[in-house]
C-alpha cells in the first residue's frame, strides 16, 4: 500500500495554500490601489478564510457521497474562475465577493487531499504521509509570501491572484490521471453527520483546531503587515514571512523522524511550545529579524502540532472520514477568520504588540489541553484495543 501522497495532490495542496496566503504581504498595496482603509481590505482576507471554513462540511459530505477527486476537480475550476475575477476586480466589493468564492472553492482541496491519504495510507504510515502533504503546503505558503510579495511590488498585486487561478485550472485537468480510492459506502448525509457530531473525541479535536487556527493562522496574517507598518518594503516583508514555509518544510522532516520514537502528545507539546515562543519574540519588537525567527518557530509549531491533530482526526470516525476531516478544516479556518477579523481594527491602529501578545498567551492553555487530551485518547484506545 502507498506510504506517500500522490504528487498531483501535493501540487493541488501547494496551489491552495498559495492562493490562501498570497494576500498577506499585499494588504497595504491593495488598500492604496483601491483607495480604501486597511481594515476594509482585511475583510477580503477574513472573508476568504470564513468561506474556506464554512464550505468544509459541504465538500466533506459531497466527497463521501461522490468521491474525493470529482469534488477536487470541480472546485479547482471554480477557484480558477474566481481567481481571475479577483485579478480584474475594479473595486473592493467585487474583490471581496471574488475572494469569498475563491475561498469557498479552494476549501475543498486540502481536506479532500487529507481524506485521500486517510483512505489509501495505512495508519502506521499516515502521519509521515500527512507530513509530506504538509511540506507541500509549506512550499505553497512560502511561495505565496515571497513570490506574492515580489510580484505585488514589482508588477502589480492583481498578478498575484491570476497566478494560482491559472495553476488551479491546469491541476483540475491533470487530476484526471489519478484513480478514485476505495472508501466506506456512503450512509447518507444525516448518518455521516451524526456519526461525527455524536463522537466526543471528534468534537474535542474540532475545538482544539479552532483555537489553533485563531492563534496561528489568524494572527500570522499580520506579521508582514506589522513590518510594512514599520516602513519595511512589501517585498522584503514578504520574504521575511516566507521563512514560515522553510520552518514548516524543515520541521515536517523532523516530524517524520521523531514520530517513530515520540508519542503524538509529545509532538503536540513541542509544536505548541514553539508557537507560543514565536509570538513572544515578535511581541517584544516587530522587525525583520524577530519576524523571521517567529515565522520559523510558527512553521515548527504547525508541523508538529497540526500534523498530529490531522492524524488524530483521520482515525476518530473512519466510517465518515471525509465529513470528519472537512469539519476539522472548517473549525481551523473559522478560527482563523474570526481572529483575523477581530484583530483587524487593532492592526489599523498599529497595535501589533497587543495582537501578538494575546496569541502567545492563548497558545499556552491550548498546548496543555491538546497534549493532555491526546495522551488520554491514546491510553483509552490501547485499552479498548
Amino acid at each position: 500500500m502507498p506510504t506517500r501522497p500522490p504528487l498531483l495532490l501535493s501540487f493541488a495542496t501547494l496551489i491552495s495554500n498559495f492562493d490562501r496566503f498570497a494576500v498577506t504581504p499585499m494588504l497595504v498595496l491593495i488598500a492604496l490601489g483601491l483607495h480604501v482603509p486597511l481594515a476594509a481590505v482585511v475583510t477580503a482576507a477574513s472573508g476568504y478564510f470564513l468561506a474556506y471554513g464554512l464550505s468544509q462540511p459541504l465538500w466533506g459530505l459531497l466527497s463521501d457521497r461522490y468521491g474525493r477527486l470529482p469534488v477536487m476537480r470541480g472546485t479547482l475550476i471554480g477557484a480558477a474562475v474566481a481567481g481571475l475575477v479577483s485579478a480584474l476586480a475594479p473595486n473592493l466589493p467585487v474583490l471581496i465577493a471574488a475572494r469569498v468564492i475563491a475561498g469557498a472553492c479552494m476549501g475543498a482541496v486540502v481536506p479532500a487531499s487529507l481524506t485521500y491519504v486517510g483512505d489509501t495510507v495505512p495508519q502506521q504510515h499516515r502521519q509521515g504521509a500527512l507530513s509530506d502533504l504538509m511540506a507541500a503546503s509549506a512550499l505553497g505558503t512560502g511561495l505565496a509570501t515571497a513570490v506574492g510579495g515580489l510580484l505585488a511590488g514589482l508588477v502589480d498585486w492583481r498578478s498575484v491572484f491570476a497566478l494560482p487561478a491559472i495553476c488551479a485550472a491546469g491541476c483540475a485537468v491533470l487530476l484526471r490521471r489519478l484513480s478514485e480510492p476505495e472508501r466506506a459506502q456512503a450512509e447518507g448525509v444525516r448518518k455521516n453527520l451524526m456519526a461525527v457530531l455524536t463522537n466526543r473525541w471528534a468534537l474535542l479535536v474540532f475545538g482544539l483546531v479552532f483555537v489553533e487556527g485563531a492563534v496561528l493562522l489568524g494572527t500570522m496574517t499580520f506579521l508582514a503587515t506589522a513590518l510594512v507598518h514599520e516602513g519595511v518594503d512589501v517585498v522584503v516583508a514578504g520574504f521575511a514571512t516566507a521563512t514560515y514555509g522553510i520552518g514548516v518544510w524543515v520541521s515536517s522532516r523532523l516530524v517524520k523522524t521523531l514520530g517513530r520514537s515520540l508519542a503524538v502528545w509529545q509532538l503536540i507539546a513541542i509544536g505548541g511550545t514553539a508557537m507560543s515562543l514565536g509570538y513572544l519574540v515578535v511581541t517584544a519588537d516587530a522587525n525583520i529579524v524577530t519576524v523571521v525567527i517567529t515565522a520559523l518557530l510558527l512553521g515548527g509549531g504547525w508541523s508538529f502540532m497540526h500534523s498530529s491533530l490531522q492524524t488524530w482526526v483521520t482515525s476518530v470516525a473512519p466510517e465518515a472520514r471525509g465529513t470528519a476531516v472537512a469539519l476539522f478544516a472548517s473549525a481551523l479556518f473559522l478560527g482563523s477568520a474570526i481572529a483575523s477579523a477581530a484583530a483587524g481594527p487593532f492592526a489599523e491602529r498599529g497595535s501589533f504588540t497587543l495582537v501578538f501578545g494575546v496569541a502567545a498567551g492563548v497558545a499556552v492553555p491550548l498546548v496543555i489541553a491538546a497534549a493532555v487530551c491526546r495522551h488520554r485518547y491514546q491510553r483509552r484506545t490501547l485499552v479498548a484495543g
